[in-house]
């Protein structure tokens, strides 16, 4: 069978297996289960029950985009109360209301979520979600062939579709400490950003041997079991999930800036295992995790038990988080994706509107085959520039990023990224070099469903050319991206 003819199969068995998930859990328009699945207060409009589908779905953005607030025209008058220490951030504008930490959903944060697609089907009334995104993206360039190694625009002068994605979700009940609860998630991911997202053994061929531009991936699928009487609360995670350390996400929302950083475009994407987070009280929280190694199926060769270990611990004011992480630890030895990677972030508040986010990490592999060498490397990664006469050597990396963050109104914010990277041996960028970057990015909402974030960013690798196909020593971009939300 043709590639493609395979690549629209598995598309068509996902979204089918989405929709068959999403129909077999609480979304009947007018079936309810018992107070546990369905918020007391949950809109019930009767004008809106007699609109059809596509009306009910137009006059939510027609709400949306005519309301003075960013907040979700759909949300309930009144909501869960939280628990936990308070939210230090404000969302919109910025990705995220709380200093974040992968793997898990926040614990005590209710879900009050509302989205345009859900209010259509049923005017948000099930804890089973059904919504996603539309990520047009446009970007010029002082480069002529790629953007390499910059991401998610890594190809030049180009107008494309980095994302287009469909999510299909349960959040378990973490405010409630009275029983058990679960949740799920599936994420059904199309456009060039598959390029960040793809893991060996995941329909992996479209990308590693066929080099498509667009594809296909199922980027996250897991399940979550919430158990409220160990510690503060404790959610267990099982499936393939984001990689957990770090500022930035794969997911075009969760990011301060449409492009990426060096940092995060060298740096592990997702994982396959199991991670438990355990709330110790307020302010401490501790993840310990098993997976099979990073951006790896565990059915392929290159998988391998790998242990991740994370300590995360907020200030009682909120305006400080530390978050350490040892992640996807083992021999090091090569393999794909076969990162060992020990990563730090400091989050900090200046003040109600002003915030910044600081990461820092260092990577290695070892016995990475030399280029040039009689090793041939994994299909899809690169060899090391080691010594004269070496066939092997321990490729290590290390990098830096400082995002500054103000909030000029519900709308709207400005964001400002340092990043440095030093790929010492090339292994990861294919280059042996220092690199720096800068950017500025304004972010504007219309309402809380259309998101646009202009930016302007200039970088340079210092110790050789390796911007354009390694034609230029610097990059300089204009871009932007328009997060459409359904």
């Amino acid at each position: 069978m043709r590639p493609n003819h395979t690549l629209r199969r598995c598309q068509g068995l996902l979204l089918l297996a989405v929709c068959v998930v999403f129909l077999s859990c609480d979304l009947s328009l007018g079936q309810q289960s018992n107070g546990t699945d369905l918020p007391p207060d949950a809109p019930k409009p009767a004008s809106a029950e007699a609109k059809g589908f596509f009306a009910r779905w137009a006059e939510f953005y027609r709400q949306d985009w005519s309301t003075k607030s960013a907040s979700s025209p759909a949300a309930p008058s009144s909501t869960p109360e939280r628990r936990g220490l308070p939210s230090p951030l404000d969302s919109p504008p910025f990705p995220n209301s709380d200093w974040s930490y992968g793997g898990s959903p926040v614990i005590g944060e209710p879900d009050t979520n509302s989205y345009p697609l859900m209010t259509a089907i049923n005017q948000a009334r099930s804890r089973t979600k059904l919504y996603g995104w539309i990520d047009p993206t446009l970007n010029f360039s002082t480069s002529s062939h790629s953007n390499a190694p910059e991401a998610n625009d890594d190809h030049a002068n180009r107008l494309e579709m980095n994302q287009f994605v469909l999510y299909a979700e349960r959040l378990p009940d973490s405010v409630q400490r009275e029983h058990m609860d679960w949740g799920y998630h599936l994420t059904a991911l199309y456009g060039t950003d598959y390029h960040f997202t793809t893991a060996k053994g995941y329909w992996s061929g479209q990308l590693l041997n066929d080099h498509h531009e667009y594809g296909f991936d199922p980027a996250l699928e897991y399940i979550d079991i919430y158990f409220p009487q160990v510690g503060q609360g404790m959610n267990v995670r099982v499936g393939r999930f984001i990689s957990i350390p770090g500022i930035e996400a794969q997911l075009a929302p969760n990011n301060y800036i449409f492009s990426h950083s060096l940092l995060y475009a060298i740096d592990p994407f997702t994982d396959t295992g199991l991670i438990a987070t355990l709330k110790l009280n307020e302010q401490w929280l501790v993840q310990l995790g098993i997976t099979g190694g990073h951006d790896v199926a565990l059915w392929t060769p290159d998988a391998k038990p790998s242990a991740t270990a994370c300590l995360s611990y907020t200030t009682k004011s909120v305006n400080d988080n530390f978050y350490v992480c040892a992640n996807g630890i083992n021999n090091g030895k090569y393999a794909y994706n076969n990162l060992q990677q020990y990563d730090g972030t400091w989050y900090h508040r200046f003040s109600k509107t002003w915030h910044m986010a600081s990461e820092a990490w260092y990577m290695y592999e070892r016995d990475v085959p030399a280029l040039g060498g009689t090793i041939q490397p994994e299909t899809g990664a690169n060899a090391a520039h080691c010594l004269p006469g070496e066939q092997r050597c321990t490729a290590p990396e290390y990098a830096a990023v400082n995002f500054l963050q103000k909030e000029l109104s519900p709308h709207d914010f400005l964001s400002f990224r340092s990043d440095f990277l030093d790929d010492k041996k090339g292994q990861r960028t294919g280059y042996a070099t220092r690199y720096s970057e800068n950017t500025i990015m304004w972010c504007h909402w219309i309402g809380s469903t259309v998101q646009i974030r202009p930016e302007l960013r200039f970088e340079r690798a210092w110790d050789t050319t390796a911007y354009d196909n390694g034609r230029r020593h610097d990059q300089f971009t204009a871009a932007s991206d328009l997060i459409f939300h359904f």
